[in-house]
């Protein structure tokens, strides 16, 4: 078995104490119907809404639930489960009702993202990975909504990758952040997946990896005319001075923005290419020429959350059998 999760293995990944429940329940004869519902108490201060996400994993999970032959082998080695119960995991299927709303609603403390209804077992065993995925895609969903709020029109762009928990978290929360309103991804593979437009510029090490910064803008706009300059590598002070001469100096009239992210991903060279890319510039660009020095690059095409894909909304009133 191995550590990536598929539909072979996904029944596995809950807590321990929902099969041993589940035992319980089918020892004393407790499969009558129950329902569970997942909600928000309460938010912090300032924070009125959530936006809902990850129905559509959730219901993809309750679809394909399975205890295959290599998982009912795996939970066989534990003393604490008997034949009679394993035999009863080998055949299990949710056969319970669904009721949601749709992935990018807003919802408020104490509203029920989802609602699940069956057989007590069936719904107990579903517990832990509808929390999993509901909770973080919504709170993802939920920061991103704010953060195309803020920013008022401009582009916003998930580049989030490289620092969530895992693989699955970055997939996750590049279509989380899509739902709510953000305009596209770094994470080549959910753009793929999820028919996000895939957006990326470059990195501080292909500033260092040329002889000045000048140089690495002047090539870097010649090959991306409409793209955004990493200013901040050596002295955010005259790296957009640089830019504007790239801009200038190039036939193809890019128009570059300038982006001030912060990194620590960087390569060993130190020294300033600032000074460098000040003497190789030919002459400083006349007012307005060449590149427009946006400090800003972030804007949205609509301030409000975006509406979840046509599978996830025509299935989530869905009766699930």
């Amino acid at each position: 078995m191995t550590p990536w999760v598929d539909d072979s293995s996904v029944a596995l990944l809950t807590d321990l104490y929902q099969l041993t429940m589940a035992q319980a329940y089918f020892e004393r004869g407790f499969t009558r119907e129950a329902v569970f519902e997942l909600f928000v108490r309460k938010l912090p201060p300032r924070r009125n809404y959530l936006v809902a996400c990850g129905l559509d994993d959730a219901l993809h999970f309750l679809e394909t639930l399975r205890f295959g032959p290599e998982a009912v082998a795996t939970l066989s080695r534990d003393a604490r489960f008997k034949p009679a119960f394993l035999d009863r995991l080998a055949s299990l299927r949710f056969t319970g009702d669904v009721d949601a709303v749709p992935e990018g609603t807003p919802v408020f403390p104490g509203e029920p993202l989802l609602q699940v209804v069956g057989p007590l077992p069936e719904a107990q065993l579903a517990e832990t990975f509808l929390l999993n995925q509901i909770v973080f895609q919504t709170i993802i969903a939920s920061k991103a909504a704010r953060v195309v709020a803020a920013a008022q029109g401009r582009t916003v762009i998930d580049f989030g990758l490289r620092r969530m928990h895992g693989t699955d978290a970055g997939m996750k929360a590049a279509r989380a952040a899509y739902i709510a309103g953000v305009d596209g991804t770094s994470d080549v593979l959910a753009a793929a997946v999820y028919g996000i437009p895939a957006s990326g510029t470059m990195a501080h090490s292909y500033v260092q990896a040329h002889e000045s910064e000048l140089d690495a803008f002047r090539e870097f706009a010649a090959l991306y005319p409409d793209t955004v300059l990493l200013v901040d590598t050596y002295d955010s002070s005259c790296s957009p001075r640089s830019a504007r001469c790239a801009g200038a100096s190039s036939r193809s009239r890019p128009t570059p923005h300038l982006s001030r992210r912060p990194s620590r991903w960087r390569a060993a060279r130190s020294t300033s290419c600032c000074a460098q890319s000040r003497r190789r510039a030919s002459s400083p660009p006349s007012t307005g020429a060449g590149v427009r020095a946006a400090q800003d690059t972030a804007h949205t095409r609509n301030n409000s959350p975006r509406s979840s894909s046509p599978r996830s909304a025509r299935r989530a009133d869905a009766t699930m059998t």
